[in-house]
């Protein structure tokens, strides 16, 4: 398939000063070339529309820093290692609190809802999607159910922590 008129001139003339723009968004040479070649497949597709508007490198720039903004928020959740390990790992706070009566004592002063939602997320270590799924509820009310069960469990745990009221008459701990 023939490219369009000016886009194979465009890139011979703009790709050197792209990848340097890349390099100062991403901070790495491989990572700001992903970027120049994502942004270009894209700019390939909508070549006659951008190019009429005069601004093609513009548009490149727009869709990096957009690329690299959702490849940035994909990555935080990422949790890179250089090995993989061979079985599941045992988390020696849960054995801990699994032979602690207080706790479990004091989760059961929680109210049903967010105690099934703490359960489910730090006992189970399901993610905000199915945690809302298996209760049918949005996945913003199992953030705050657990934002509100933990601290009365931190209130139940150890009373000494004052609470803070703020303006609104919120409180936070």
């Amino acid at each position: 398939m023939p490219e369009p008129d000016g886009f194979e001139d465009f890139v011979s003339r703009r790709a050197h000063a792209l990848t340097r723009y890349g390099f100062v968004l991403a901070g790495n040479p491989h990572d700001a070339a992903d970027l120049v070649q994502e942004a270009l497949i894209r700019l390939r597709g909508a070549w006659d529309r951008v190019e009429r508007r005069d601004d093609p490198e513009a548009y490149v720039r727009t869709t990096m820093a957009r690329l690299h903004i959702s490849w940035w928020r994909k990555r935080r959740r990422e949790r890179l290692t250089d090995a993989v390990p061979e079985r599941w790992a045992a988390d020696p706070g849960i054995s801990r609190v699994e032979n602690d009566v207080g706790v479990w004592t004091a989760l059961a002063h929680v109210p049903p809802r967010q105690r099934a939602v703490l359960v489910l997320r730090y006992y189970e270590g399901l993610g905000d999607d199915t945690i809302a799924a298996r209760l049918r509820i949005s996945r913003g009310t199992v953030r705050s159910q657990a934002q509100r069960g933990l601290a009365a469990l931190r209130a139940r745990l150890d009373p000494e922590i004052p609470e803070v009221l703020t303006i609104d008459g919120r409180r936070h701990v």
